[in-house]
């Protein structure tokens, strides 16, 4: 018979099959949930199948049909891949889907100038951008939602590989008229009564602490937040102080008000921004060139969005 559905269908329905919600899938894979909800119900009228069950509170659950189906949705999705693959392959061109994910951190400084010149170098390339804390990379790398994704060195497991591009150094970020923002530097000893701002997400928070457990100081923490510019706004005006690795090309917080930015010193582990993808990934040519571009553009003299220690 005809085929009636598409590979994107197919997408959708997996991402809600992983999630369990059309909210959740309609955010993993950067489309409206109306999107979603339709997909689903093309594939289950064209196939004449139920795919999930429907409760209000808990959201989706796949029926036992459904989750044969989510085996062979992603068979089907993967085969497509390698098809795509094996065309440039064969053309020796870099086109077709790419999906790249990064860190939140500095999703919105560092990814969207790498993202412009690399689609200009390569303009039949269909490129998404998706931003996910650290655990969410491992996972997203590991289902293949994602190609590969810029983030931190930070509890990088075994069965995914790391590119290291440049090393980023903790910042302490302080409004003008803190009482320690004249310094050139400043300790985890110095810090200790002050009220901090920490940037909670996975994996990251945990390293920002370690700076004061390895000085047997313990932070005042005064607000948490998972938001790079709230935690900067709330800085600017006053709240308390933060760290950070990331330290824009601009001084001013998203409201206009100036941060001020202050070498954190100590024998303190710098962060290494690079490249996570999964392992044989690099045989793609499309995550190749993008490799490639990446460290090209990506320096420890030279890297978009990032003021550089030294520079």
């Amino acid at each position: 018979m005809a085929l009636r559905f598409t590979l994107r269908q197919l997408e959708y329905f997996v991402a809600v099959g992983e999630c369990g919600s059309i909210a959740l899938a309609a955010e993993k894979v950067n489309v409206s949930s109306p999107s979603i909800s339709a997909a689903i119900s093309q594939l289950e009228a064209e196939f004449g199948l139920q795919l999930f069950v429907r409760r209000h509170a808990q959201g989706l659950s796949l029926t036992q049909g459904g989750q044969r189906f989510l085996e062979h949705a992603r068979d089907v999705l993967e085969r497509a891949r390698r098809l795509g693959d094996l065309s440039n392959e064969i053309t020796g061109e870099v086109r077709g889907p790419l999906n790249v994910g990064c860190l939140v951190t500095f999703a919105q400084i560092v990814l969207p100038q790498v993202r412009r010149s690399f689609v200009d170098r390569f303009p039949d390339v269909v490129f998404r951008q998706f931003q996910r804390d650290q655990q969410e990379l491992f996972d997203d790398l590991r289902a293949a939602r994602l190609d590969l994704a810029l983030t931190y060195d930070l509890a990088i497991p075994g069965d995914l590989d790391f590119i290291p591009l440049v090393s980023l150094p903790p910042y302490v970020l302080l409004p003008e008229t803190h009482d320690l923002a004249h310094l050139d530097s400043i300790s985890p000893e110095l810090l200790a009564g002050y009220p901090m701002i920490l940037l909670d997400l996975p994996m990251s928070s945990e390293y920002f602490l370690s700076f004061f457990r390895d000085q047997g100081v313990v932070p005042t923490i005064a607000e948490r937040t998972r938001d790079m510019a709230v935690m900067r706004s709330l800085v600017a005006n006053g709240f308390g102080y933060s760290i950070a690795n990331i330290r824009p090309v601009t001084d001013l917080a998203p409201d206009g008000r100036r941060v001020r930015f202050v070498p954190l010193e100590g024998p303190l582990r710098p962060m290494t921004l690079g490249l996570l993808l999964p392992e044989g990934a690099r045989s793609l040519r499309t995550v190749a060139a993008f490799v490639a571009h990446c460290q090209a553009e990506i320096t420890e003299t030279r890297t978009p969005g990032i003021h550089l220690q030294g520079t």
